[in-house]
């Protein structure tokens, strides 16, 4: 089978080259401030977390006639359009949707191949409301995303996952199921080579009593009860503040790729020095960047009041961490092999949460009701409307309301409407996003043009 391809398109200066550089992994398209430094079309071999594809840098999209330069660019970018079994489709967030950029979204519907939009730019935050904005492009939900600085990579992964045709790299000879992507992390020394030594069987990584002797992620294949597994050893975490070595932070930062690779994270914490401020910090990490989570305390061999302790530290993990209300918190074992098969089906289960999928009738139903028990506050003497609700994606589930006024919805609010979804469809200890998406006044002389 030949390699699939992948056309980054879009204006002049959205960050297209930068983007095609991060895939690549090497700077081999030229980037400046200035608009229009790509001419001809750049290609490069990609292997993305697994996905083997070719990937092609194109020229900014103008508006020119056909025998100028800008026009036969034009005509070279519209070539790798045809070409291409996949498009990512770049616009500026802090900009937002320009009307030049509405055309060349009509020109990508046309072609008729997958469309992947990537708002860029948006590294911290920034950006967020030219992303919403995106949404009026037609070309389905916006990934906000910084070339720069590599944030929003595991959603274009995903993303990438559900576009590409199918690829033989990940699978068996007997086409089994693809690969579950399990990052083993936590703080130093908390034993995770350890763990996954015992997984394996084998002394596969070097471990001992020192604290930070893992460096690079490692990335290995293991079959637990016929399922294959891929786990990926982590460089312990500490505080930022604390590193100083160019090293550490060089390892820290493949862990934290790693991270954004897997589909089930587990964060591993030492018994009997549980839940510290740098744990707490590692799992909202992993919420932020929508990775499904799971708990697990090793060292229990050296707990004495273990019914007690598993019960005051699972209250404790309800109260510090209530963005993955009812994750997982599996006891175990990593030296003496006690509780892997637990945590194992509680990594199975988290990613089968993190993947469900949700009918909007169902979605719709839950609405009505959990409106009708606590209906929204108004704001400025007039109620909050919401009209409708569906799940836009999975993976980590995402929903998005639809209504007016719904940028003054008091974040009490929206914390009452994800507690509630999280109870009603049963998706413990999974990020969930929600999305408000508020329909514009077509009388509102401010909004108009």
């Amino acid at each position: 089978m030949d390699m699939p391809t992948v056309a980054i398109i879009g204006r002049p200066n959205v960050g297209k080259s930068t983007l095609f550089n991060r895939l690549v992994g090497k700077k081999l398209a030229l980037v400046d401030d200035r608009p229009g430094v790509t001419r001809d079309r750049r290609e490069g071999d990609v292997n993305f977390g697994g996905l083997v594809f070719r990937v092609i840098d194109t020229a900014g999209l103008e508006d020119a006639d056909a025998g100028t330069l800008l026009g036969r660019m034009r005509a070279q970018t519209e070539a790798a359009i045809l070409e291409a079994d996949v498009v990512l489709f770049v616009i500026d967030s802090r900009a937002g949707v320009l009307p030049a950029d509405q055309p060349f979204a009509e020109l990508v519907r046309r072609a008729g191949c997958p469309v992947i939009l990537i708002a860029n730019k948006a590294e911290g935050g920034a950006g967020l409301g030219g992303a919403y904005e995106a949404f009026s492009l037609g070309l389905g939900d916006p990934i906000p995303f910084s070339a720069e600085h590599g944030e929003g990579i595991g959603e274009l992964h995903d993303a990438l996952i559900a576009a590409l045709p199918e690829q033989d790299e990940d699978y068996d000879e007997e086409g089994s199921e693809k690969s579950l992507k399990v990052a083993i992390v936590g703080r130093p020394n908390a034993g995770k080579s350890t763990l996954i030594n015992t997984m394996l069987g084998e002394d596969r990584l070097l471990v001992g009593p020192e604290a930070g002797i893992t460096r690079d992620s490692i990335s290995l294949d293991w079959d637990w009860r016929g399922r294959r597994i891929k786990l990926h050893d982590t460089a312990g975490m500490r505080r930022r503040a604390r590193i100083d070595d160019k090293l550490e932070k060089l390892a820290v930062s493949d862990g934290l790729r790693a991270v954004r690779f897997a589909e089930v994270v587990v964060v591993l914490l030492d018994a009997t020095i549980p839940f510290e401020k740098q744990d707490l910090t590692i799992v909202d990490l992993v919420e932020s960047e929508g990775r499904s989570l799971v708990i697990g305390l090793n060292k229990w061999d050296l707990v004495a009041d273990q019914n007690g302790l598993l019960k005051t530290l699972r209250e404790d993990c309800t109260r510090l961490l209530p963005q993955v209300r009812g994750v997982s918190v599996i006891p175990l074992s990593g030296l003496a092999g006690q509780g892997i098969d637990k945590l194992m089906q509680a990594v199975v289960d988290a990613a089968d949460v993190w993947s469900r999928r949700i009918s909007t009738s169902r979605i719709n139903d839950w609405l009505n009701e959990a409106t009708q028990r606590n209906p929204p506050p108004a704001v400025a003497s007039r109620r909050i409307k919401i009209r409708y609700a569906t799940q836009v994606k999975a993976r980590p589930p995402h929903f998005a309301l639809f209504g007016n006024q719904l940028d003054g919805l008091p974040k009490s609010y929206t914390r009452y409407l994800v507690n509630n979804l999280r109870e009603a469809f049963d998706l413990p200890g999974t990020p969930i996003r929600l999305s408000l998406r508020t329909s514009k006044n077509p009388f509102d002389k401010e909004n108009k043009g």
